[in-house]
């Protein structure tokens, strides 16, 4: 059998399901992430000779696969989200990136250190990428494609905090790599205030600062310039992938944080001009190349899993994995929307639905990329089992809950500023 031609039926069909399957999964109690993963499991058993799909032995297509399906998204969910950027619009989600990540970050690291007896850098890394919701397999709970709409508070803050925490997580991904290097002996001196001033401030406020400006810049060429008569008109959804990968990568060859670039923009992009015609275009396109791209990783992950991705996982490690799910999480998004002003049902489905995915794969793959770490076997296997859990779990429940909240919803649950 031609491997390479075999992969192709695998991927198209594969994608070619996806054409359906959101829409008939829309009122089931399950996520479709479940069958891809199952499929991959199932063929990466067959002697096939398929692509390696283990992330142990730094496999850079994992790394780059995970990271293009995250950009991507990334420019989606900035382009649908409708409430304007503002501090009491956003105090929700900014809560939720802030206060809950590190309660998040410190709950697991915690966990780890004292109870697992990891590394302080190995304890750092997996709280790390375990910490942000993952803005691609988190579709069940975020807003719709652009609209006129008001969002619900639920499905609004979901969607910011996917969008903004993984750029946030990051510094905390670079302080696991400076303390894996100064624990063997390297680093600099004042590693600590390099770290801070550079990685945490720097990074972020270039992120944010660049997302802002490519964003205005970009707006003006697709809507201002052809009003004037000096650019023609265009109505292309690629233009919104195209953007993604300026974005992204002047953002990074600058040292700053793509992520947060590349949901800046594409939320500059959404809120610089009345066009909801075209945001849903480039929402659609991004959102159909997102679909692909979540196919492959997907597969990956379930061959991973028959490749032994959780051999190194023990009953204290799933123990960690189950808490940090159904307690840390949880308690850290009640603790970190104390005194939101949101009811109690809202904040308890806001806590409880942080879904960990793709996101935690890259991650772990660009830290294990840049620095080496004690235990990866075991970091890769509570990680493993922890998305796996997550995606079992957040798939079965969203639809019902989200569900519920809708009917229960009054008009002023839904009134924004």
């Amino acid at each position: 059998m031609d491997l390479y031609l075999f992969t192709f039926v695998v991927i198209g069909a594969a994608a070619l399901a996806m054409a359906w399957l959101p829409t008939l999964f829309e009122k089931v109690p399950l996520s479709y992430s479940i069958l891809f993963i199952v499929v991959g499991l199932i063929i990466y058993q067959l002697p096939l000779g398929l692509p390696d799909p283990e992330p142990l032995r730094e496999n850079d297509m994992v790394l780059r696969l995970s990271e293009l399906c995250v950009i991507i998204t990334l420019m989606g969910t900035g382009l649908k989200i409708n409430r304007r950027p503002t501090w009491q619009n956003w105090s929700v989600p900014l809560r939720l990136v802030s206060w809950t990540m590190v309660f998040c970050i410190a709950g697991l690291v915690a966990m780890a250190w004292f109870f697992l007896k990891m590394p302080l850098a190995s304890a750092v890394l997996l709280a790390a990428a375990l910490a942000p919701t993952d803005p691609v397999l988190a579709a069940d709970v975020q807003v719709g494609p652009p609209s006129e709409e008001v969002e619900d508070h639920t499905r609004f803050s979901l969607t910011a905090e996917a969008g903004l925490n993984d750029g946030m997580a990051f510094p905390f991904t670079w302080l696991a790599i400076a303390l894996a290097v100064v624990a063997q002996g390297g680093g600099q001196e004042n590693w600590l205030l390099h770290w801070f001033g550079y990685d945490v401030l720097y990074r972020v406020v270039v992120g944010v600062a660049l997302g802002f400006l490519l964003g205005k810049a970009v707006a003006y060429l697709i809507f201002k310039l052809p009003r004037k008569g000096r650019l023609p008109e265009t109505h292309d959804g690629f233009v919104a992938i195209s953007t993604t990968l300026l974005v992204y990568g002047l953002t990074e060859f600058v040292h700053g944080y793509g992520f947060i670039a590349v949901f800046i923009t594409g939320l500059t992009i959404k809120h610089s001009e009345k066009h909801t015609k075209y945001h849903r275009e480039m929402h659609d396109f991004t959102d159909q190349i997102e679909r692909m791209l979540v196919v492959v990783v997907l597969i990956l992950f379930g061959g991973s899993l028959g490749q032994g991705l959780l051999d190194a996982l023990t009953w204290q490690g799933a123990l960690v994995g189950l808490a940090f799910v159904f307690l840390i999480r949880p308690v850290a998004g009640m603790l970190g929307l104390k005194g939101s002003g949101l009811q109690m049902r809202e904040r308890w489905a806001i806590s409880f639905f942080g879904i960990r995915g793709i996101g935690s794969i890259f991650y772990l793959s660009f830290a294990f990329a840049h620095a080496k770490f004690m235990n990866p076997d075991e970091i890769w296997a509570i990680a493993g089992f922890t998305i796996l859990l997550s995606i079992i779990t957040h798939g079965i429940l969203a639809t019902p809950v989200m569900s519920y909240l809708d009917r229960v919803r009054s008009p002023k649950d839904v009134q924004v500023e």
